[in-house]
């Protein structure tokens, strides 16, 4: 009887494993391809890949980093002005009014983005 539960517990532990580390996979997935549309300014298919994930932008701001930054400052380091401003229009003001990734992108020498525009708007800066 002792053997039995003993196994019945393993393959408790073992199946339940499996079950919580697909979607950890579906996740990174989502995190790589929404880092790849915007590197590669394709707005369409960033839209297109967040609705069929059922996933907001707002959400994820905060939660992933392409090349260690957030994505707004990857796009504009990528100079991915579509993609962007498409970031941008997703984002709560309050989000953009410290005017912190505006102080990076000038700090970075990227200052002369079309984008930086789009954010002080956005902000009302």
């Amino acid at each position: 009887m002792i053997k039995l539960s003993t196994l019945l517990i393993a393959a408790t532990v073992v199946s339940g494993s499996m079950v919580f580390s697909a979607p950890a996979k579906a996740d990174n997935q989502l995190a790589v391809s929404v880092c790849e549309y915007i590197a590669a300014d394709d707005k369409n298919r960033l839209r297109s890949k967040l609705k069929s994930s059922r996933v907001k932008i707002r959400n994820l701001y905060d939660a992933v980093l392409c090349n260690g930054n957030n994505l707004l400052r990857h796009a504009i380091a990528s100079n991915a002005a579509d993609a962007g401003e498409y970031v941008v229009k997703n984002l709560s003001k309050s989000a953009l009014s410290d005017g912190a990734d505006i102080a990076w992108a000038e700090a970075n020498g990227h200052g002369g983005s079309a984008l930086i525009a789009v954010i002080k708007d956005r902000a009302g800066l």
